[in-house]
């Protein structure tokens, strides 16, 4: 088995398992599939990388290569994108409990945009600008009341969600009348986002529909941000929207309601995330001990819910393989599980695979979101080393933890 042209047996040998890759080849054409469909005529456009699917410098450095925005939720993501020299001005700061020192330091760097959660945030916000004497441009997150088919724990704009508020609510009139009075807050539009792994194309035209309605409320042309949520390929049983799609109906459905309402926005914007890096992902580990119960058969594996937690989370799917048994019979149903002391450490339950024997190595797809960036030392696991593969040659850009620096900030 070869990613982007690199001997996945290679990369165990010389980096151990388990071990992180992402083909960057696959990476580069998903940024520029959105950059190049996601443009109209009649408004600007932007595309925003949401960097919580997976936030490390070297990806932020394609990021800015190619010339995206970036969506950041916390002072760490904010720091990482600093680190690379991001231009601030291109980043969106979101979260719906950002705290004193988080809105501190992005006000501080002249973050481009924040996007206001609730008013107790924008009185915050007021503060930290009237202190600093600056200007701050912020766009209010709304809850449409759009669901789509997906997990409970990954729907964000229902009318209880902990995001956003509701339109005309009094929590809303609140928050426009303190930017309509204040002498630094600058109110430029809304954002919505309705949920993740989304392949509802409706569910998006509805909520776009819903945004751009609420721009008859003011004079000015508004940015308009309808979040990310697109849906990515984990199993057979998953149907992605290709990205030309996905922006061409975003497109299509704004020029269409701007046209019978005779609205203008200023700007259009996305927020995909998992849509750019999962499908480029895959985990490999060493299965060790093989288990047989009255019921099911095991193979365990040296990893688990510290480097994959989504599956423990809200029961993700998977697909896998054993490495240079890809053509072999797969006559064994067994469930992965991982080395964690839990019961739900389990990263697919009912997956036909050959045979396997020790030493083996398992390699999972679509890993490249959600994967490192919820990585956890639970049982004090070390987490795994991140490499990326192009063009035959592979490059470390996460090293492995070591049991040094799992202990280095114990006192």
């Amino acid at each position: 088995m070869r990613i982007a042209d690199v001997d996945v047996m290679d990369l165990k040998k010389k980096y151990s398992t388990p071990l992180y890759i992402y083909d960057v080849n696959h990476l580069k054409k998903n940024m520029d599939g959105y950059l190049s469909y996601f443009k109209s005529p009649n408004f600007d456009t932007e595309v925003l990388y949401a960097s919580k699917a997976f936030s490390i410098k070297e990806v932020l450095r394609i990021v800015k290569e190619k010339g995206m925005s970036l969506d950041c939720v916390s002072l760490g993501e904010l720091y990482t994108a600093k680190c690379v020299d991001f231009d601030f001005k291109k980043i969106y700061f979101h979260g719906n409990n950002k705290s004193y020192e988080e809105l501190e330091y992005a006000i501080g760097n002249n973050v481009g945009v924040i996007v206001v959660d609730n008013y107790m945030e924008l009185e915050t916000i007021e503060e930290i600008a009237n202190n600093k004497k600056k200007n701050v441009n912020v766009i209010v997150r709304i809850n449409s009341g759009v669901s789509a088919h997906t997990h409970k724990f990954i729907v964000t704009s229902h009318i209880d969600s902990k995001f956003g508020v509701l339109y005309k609510s009094d929590e809303y009139n609140k928050i426009i009348d303190l930017c309509n009075k204040s002498e630094f807050i600058n109110f430029k539009g809304f954002h919505s986002h309705i949920g993740s792994q989304i392949f509802d194309l409706e569910a998006f035209r509805a909520a776009l529909v819903k945004l751009i309605s609420y721009a008859k409320d003011f004079s000015e042309p508004l940015i308009l941000n309808i979040g990310g949520g697109f849906g990515v390929r984990y199993t057979s049983e998953d149907s992605p929207i290709p990205f030309d799609v996905v922006s061409q109906t975003l497109i299509n459905t704004a020029n269409e309601e701007l046209t019978k309402s005779g609205l203008k926005i200023k700007k259009l914007c996305i927020e995909p995330g998992r849509s750019i890096v999962a499908e480029c992902g895959y985990t490999i580990y060493e299965i060790g001990y093989i288990k047989k119960t009255p019921n099911k058969e095991y193979y365990f594996i040296n990893g688990g819910m510290t480097d994959n937690i989504r599956p423990a989370l809200y029961q993700a799917k998977y697909d896998a393989d054993i490495v240079g048994k890809e053509n072999d019979v797969k006559n064994h149903l067994v469930t992965v599980a991982g080395k964690c002391c839990e019961s739900g450490d389990l990263i697919i339950e009912g997956i036909n695979l050959p045979e396997a024997k020790k030493g083996d190595v398992l390699i999972t797809y679509t890993t490249g979101a959600y994967g490192y960036s919820m990585s956890n030392n639970y049982n004090k696991a070390l987490t795994p080393a991140v490499v990326f593969v192009e063009d035959g040659k592979d490059k470390l850009v996460v090293k492995r933890q070591t049991l040094d620096e799992l202990l280095e900030r114990e006192i």
